[in-house]
């Protein structure tokens, strides 16, 4: 699949806005943090993106009701969905100077319903001429998302027999829709009837 930049302009990728506010002190002294273990870009990329993967829980998967959606609020309470975690490790990503792009999949639930988008990330590490998709959901029995440029590791492949589809777009800020869901959901359970099932 060619993943298509929405905005021309890389330095859209390493903006901060009200989701990724990689500028938050909570950001900065994460992004201190790992700087210190890492030696250059690319091990700050697969480090920041297990940081986030494991040691932020998937809402879901802990149980958690609370709705966190911006970078400081996900690295605060170390709690969020997909989505948050993505803009988590954007902000991370995007504050050492690593552009980051969000892109989204349509995912179908066990029955073969579509559930709500999900969300992961695209980096654009230097060197290289190309953009790498990683999943920073979390991993759990079924699910075995690593760190990758050679090949992707998602948490899920789309199925093509479910009609699951992979958009191509880089966001450089969250969609729409998928913020909306976030801002106006109360609680969890409520944030899975905000979210959009498409895009």
């Amino acid at each position: 699949m060619e993943l298509i930049q929405q905005v021309p302009d890389m330095s859209a990728y390493l903006a901060a806005d009200e989701a990724i506010d990689h500028g938050h002190p909570v950001v900065q002294e994460a992004v201190a943090a790992l700087r210190d273990k890492t030696a250059d870009a690319y091990s700050y990329a697969a480090t920041a993106y297990v940081f986030v993967r494991d040691t932020i829980a998937h809402s879901a998967d802990a149980g958690d009701l609370r709705v966190a959606w911006r970078a400081s609020d996900v690295l605060a309470t170390r709690n969020g969905i997909c989505h948050a975690k993505s803009h988590a490790l954007a902000a991370l990503l995007r504050a050492a100077g690593i552009p980051a792009a969000l892109c989204y999949q349509a995912l179908c639930e066990g029955g073969g319903e579509p559930g709500p988008v999900h969300g992961l990330i695209a980096i654009r590490l230097p060197g290289r001429d190309r953009w790498d998709r990683q999943d920073p959901r979390g991993n759990k029995p079924g699910v075995d998302a690593h760190f990758s440029l050679d090949g992707e590791r998602l948490a899920w492949p789309v199925r093509s027999e479910f009609n699951e589809v992979d958009y191509p777009v880089l966001y450089a800020a969250p969609h729409p829709a998928v913020l909306h869901g976030l801002r106006s959901a109360e609680d969890r359970p409520q944030l899975w009837r905000t979210l959009p099932t498409a895009l």
